[in-house]
């Protein structure tokens, strides 16, 4: 497909959701006729349970709640950590749930946890051909992007070109580019670069610059710049 063609999937925009670090984002999922049919079907669920007396609208209420109480921040505690700790670097990339436990971050949910790291030699960023799977415990919700099929179908077709066009990021050439795919046991969260310039920076500077999209390898950490420094 051409550029043109990836450009209309994925028009640029402004991100609405207070996430909006100098690059355009994919358009909601909102509209997704797959989606839209798996909501159906999630509210039938429910009435269902309802009806027979297995859940209360309450109890699901306070699921919900805890779910959206989880934000990027917990991953980008993680990264920061790595960023500074490489003892506790080395841990995470062999062994993430461990590592994440280190910090407190519960993620008995997530079967398998895998970090990647981005380097000048390798980019990665994550995709879930088939749903959404993603660490939830670690980032909080996904972003309609990443549920839309033209995300799902095209990154994994054309990486670079849709990097470039719906995300802004700019892979050089002779860096490989490798999409991960997340299963329902399995799920990533990717170790970006850490920005030039941050040498001596406390780990709690350095949790300012992480972005979710730094996480999902759709996009970099903020430059020193962005935060006053």
């Amino acid at each position: 497909m051409s550029g043109p063609q990836i450009a209309n999937e994925y028009p640029f925009r402004t991100a609405p959701h207070g996430d909006d670090h100098g690059h355009a984002h994919a358009p909601s999922a909102e509209d997704d006729p797959e989606l839209v049919y798996w909501e159906r079907r999630t509210h039938a669920l429910m009435k269902l349970l309802e009806r027979n007396a297995i859940l209360t609208p309450a109890e699901v209420r306070r699921q919900i709640e805890l779910i959206e109480s989880v934000t990027p921040m917990r991953g980008a505690k993680v990264v920061a950590r790595a960023w500074t700790d490489p003892a506790y670097k080395s841990r995470l990339l062999a062994d993430a749930r461990n590592a994440c436990w280190e910090l407190g971050f519960d993620i008995k949910p997530i079967v398998h946890l895998t970090v990647l790291e981005n380097t000048e030699q390798v980019h990665h960023c994550v995709v879930c051909t088939l749903c959404s799977c993603y660490p939830r415990t670690l980032l909080g919700e996904p972003p309609g992007w990443y549920k839309s099929t033209a995300y799902r179908n095209r990154i994994v077709v054309e990486p670079r070109t849709v990097l470039r066009e719906a995300f802004g990021v700019d892979v050089p050439p002779e860096t490989e580019v490798q999409v991960v795919d997340s299963t329902a046991d399995s799920r990533f969260l990717i170790l970006p670069r850490r920005p030039a310039g941050t040498d001596g920076w406390a780990e709690e500077d350095l949790v300012r610059l992480v972005t979710r999209d730094s996480m999902v390898g759709t996009g970099h950490p903020l430059p020193p710049a962005a935060i006053g420094r």
